[in-house]
C-alpha cells in the first residue's frame, strides 16, 4: 500500500503575476491608516464644501439683482462640486504617498525583492490607487451633489440628475479627482521623496496657472488652457468659456499629463536602484 506526499507549496511554486502584485497593493493601500484618513478628508471637503456653497448661495440669492441672479443660475449644476478645489490636495497627498510612502523606511526593497520586475509595481500601485479613489470620489461627489441641490431647492433653483450637464459634473469631477492622484502616484515613484513631489504637484495644478495668469503675455493665457486644473474643466462643466477645450480634447489632454508621468516612473524605475 502506497501514500502520496503533498509537497507543501513554497514561494517559488508561484508566479508573479500583475494580478497577484495588484491585490499585494490593495493590501498595502487599505491597511494603511494615512489612506483611511486622507480620503476622509477628502470626502470631508467635498461634501462640507459643497453644502457650505449651495447653503451661501440659497441664503443670498434673493438679494442679487435680476441680472445677477441670471449670471448665477448656469453655475448651479457644479455648484455642489466646488469642494474639489481643495479635495484635490487631499487625493494628490495620498497618491504621492502611494509610492514615496515606501522610501524613508526602505519597505520599496522588499517590494522590489518580491517583484524584480518593478514595472509591475508601479502599475499595480496605479490600478489599486486608481480603483480606490474613483470609487470614494464617485460617492463623495454624488452625496455632495445630492445635498447641495437639496439646499438649493429650497429656493427653487435646485436641478437633478436628470438635468443637462449633471452627470458630466458628477463623473467628471470624479474623475479628475482621480487623475489628479494618480499623478501624484507617478510623480511619487519619480521624485521618490515625498515633500519633493506634493510639492511639484501643487507647483503643477495650483501656482502654475496663478503665475501664467498674471504674466503679461498672449501665449502664456493660451498655455494655462492646457494645464491639469484647465483640462479638467473642460469636461467636468457643461458651461466653460468659448476659448477653453472641448470636453474631449480636454480629456485627451488631462490623460496625457497621467501617462507622461506613469512612462516617467517607468523609466526611472528600470534605471536606478532603490
Amino acid at each position: 500500500m502506497s501514500s502520496t506526499v503533498e509537497t507543501p507549496a513554497t514561494p517559488a511554486n508561484y508566479k508573479v503575476t500583475l494580478p497577484r502584485v495588484v491585490k499585494s497593493e490593495w493590501i498595502k493601500l487599505r491597511t494603511l491608516r494615512s489612506t483611511y484618513w486622507t480620503l476622509i478628508i477628502a470626502v470631508a471637503l467635498m461634501v462640507g464644501l459643497g453644502v457650505l456653497f449651495c447653503w451661501g448661495v440659497a441664503a443670498t440669492f434673493d438679494a442679487n439683482t435680476p441680472e445677477q441672479q441670471e449670471a448665477i443660475r448656469p453655475q448651479l449644476v457644479g455648484l455642489p462640486t466646488g469642494g474639489m478645489l481643495l479635495a484635490q490636495l487631499a487625493m494628490g497627498v495620498l497618491g504621492v504617498l502611494t509610492f514615496s510612502g515606501e522610501y524613508p523606511n526602505q519597505m520599496i526593497r522588499a517590494t522590489f525583492a518580491a517583484v524584480p520586475k518593478r514595472l509591475p509595481v508601479l502599475w499595480a500601485k496605479l490600478i489599486a490607487f486608481g480603483i480606490a479613489a474613483f470609487l470614494s470620489m464617485f460617492i463623495a461627489t454624488l452625496a455632495a451633489f445630492l445635498i447641495g441641490q437639496a439646499i438649493l431647492s429650497t429656493k427653487d433653483l435646485g436641478v437633478s440628475l436628470g438635468s443637462p450637464g449633471s452627470w458630466q459634473a458628477v463623473l467628471g469631477t470624479a474623475v479628475y479627482l482621480t487623475g489628479i492622484g494618480l499623478m501624484g502616484v507617478g510623480l511619487g515613484a519619480i521624485l521618490r521623496r515625498t515633500p519633493a513631489a506634493i510639492s511639484a504637484l501643487v507647483g503643477l495644478v495650483l501656482i502654475l496657472p496663478i503665475m501664467l495668469n498674471i504674466l503679461p503675455f498672449d501665449w502664456t493665457k493660451q498655455l494655462i488652457k492646457y494645464l491639469p486644473d484647465q483640462a479638467g474643466q473642460s469636461f467636468m462643466s457643461s458651461s466653460t468659456s468659448s476659448d477653453a477645450l472641448s470636453m474631449w480634447t480636454g480629456v485627451a489632454v488631462f490623460c496625457a499629463y497621467i501617462v507622461v508621468f506613469a512612462v516617467g516612473a517607468a523609466l526611472l524605475l528600470k534605471r536606478r536602484d532603490a
